[in-house]
């Protein structure tokens, strides 16, 4: 039996870090060596995550410790780079980044460390001989894994797209439009048209359109809604392929990669909640095709993706530790 790959993380107060705590503890073949939180050092994990009661005995520390095979960084955007900056990290230990600091193929690279940009449905091969990742954003693998058989189909136009998104993708930190007295019953459009993920969805769909730019083509309008997680995109483009030959060309296009599923029936968000799955869902009316695209803001949004990552980079099933059930009802 492979021997467990130990595991480190920084920042594992927030969200995302006690996401990718409860998927490492319940991993076959990890082992969390240690959580860093300079905020709540010399607490138990549980006191903070208070879900994790009886799950392990483990601290928060404020150091950073040798051994480990693999470090995530579930720190905010900004914080990534800076802390490379003022931690040095052995050459030999693989670095998985949730932030958005090494996304881009310009600020891909930091000293001797190039990070690949780890979407498993376009970069599989390159994250398969990765030593470093930079985890995609949740709208950002949404709205790509959406587009992204249409971009390589040389279909791609204008796009019209539309997404909702759960409280916790606003981060722990408390602020008006995370209160639950602001969310409940109420939505908002924020960042219209100037989402910072556009960046890297035009970087991905530019990689699979034969160098035909894009960077005109997505106009992307968020909304924050009133529930805890998961993201739905609705984009709309204008396209003459009959239904029936662009759900074949996803079918196809998606071979192979268990966490994206087209589904022609009606989909909806609870189908995806607690699951690192995205699923996918096309409709036309007329020459406009609409297509539907749902996940966990939390997993194949965050976590879970960098555990999808972290298996194929140690040469494991890639679904390992993710087969995840969804809170139906």
């Amino acid at each position: 039996m492979m021997k467990k790959i130990k595991t480190g993380i920084v920042g594992g107060a927030g969200y995302t870090g006690g996401e990718l705590i409860r998927l490492l503890l319940n991993h076959p073949l990890t082992e969390i060596v240690f959580v860093n939180s300079k905020s709540n050092a010399g607490k138990y994990l549980h006191e903070v995550h208070k879900d994790m009661v009886g799950e392990t005995d483990l601290t928060f520390t404020s150091e950073l410790k040798n051994g480990i095979d693999v470090l995530f960084l579930c720190v905010g955007h900004g914080d990534a780079k800076k802390f490379l900056q003022e931690n040095k990290i052995a050459n030999e230990i693989k670095i998985i980044d949730l932030s958005q600091d090494f996304r881009l193929h310009q600020t891909s690279q930091i000293g001797q460390r190039a990070f690949i940009y780890g979407l498993p449905e376009i970069n599989k091969e390159q994250i398969l001989s990765a030593h470093n990742i930079a985890n995609p954003g949740c709208f950002a693998t949404a709205i790509q894994l959406g587009l992204l058989p249409l971009a390589q189909a040389g279909l791609l136009n204008e796009v019209y797209s539309t997404g909702i998104t759960g409280s916790t993708g606003a981060g722990q930190g408390l602020s008006d439009t995370s209160h639950f007295s602001w969310r409940a019953n109420n939505i908002q459009a924020y960042k219209t048209l100037s989402h910072q993920h556009l960046k890297e969805i035009t970087q991905s769909l530019n990689q699979l359109s034969n160098n035909q730019s894009t960077n005109q083509l997505i106009n992307f309008v968020p909304w924050r809604g009133d529930f805890t997680r998961g993201i739905f995109i609705s984009s709309t483009i204008h396209c003459d392929k009959p239904l029936d030959e662009l759900v074949a060309l996803y079918k196809e296009f998606y071979n192979g990669h268990p966490f994206t599923i087209i589904n022609q029936e009606s989909i909806f968000l609870k189908q995806v909640v607690n699951t690192n799955n995205c699923i996918i869902q096309l409709e036309k009316a007329g020459s406009k095709l609409v297509v539907h695209s749902a996940l966990d803001n939390l997993l194949k949004g965050a976590s879970g993706q960098a555990l999808q990552n972290m298996n194929l980079i140690f040469g494991i099933d890639e679904t390992m530790g993710l087969k995840l059930k969804a809170n139906y009802f």
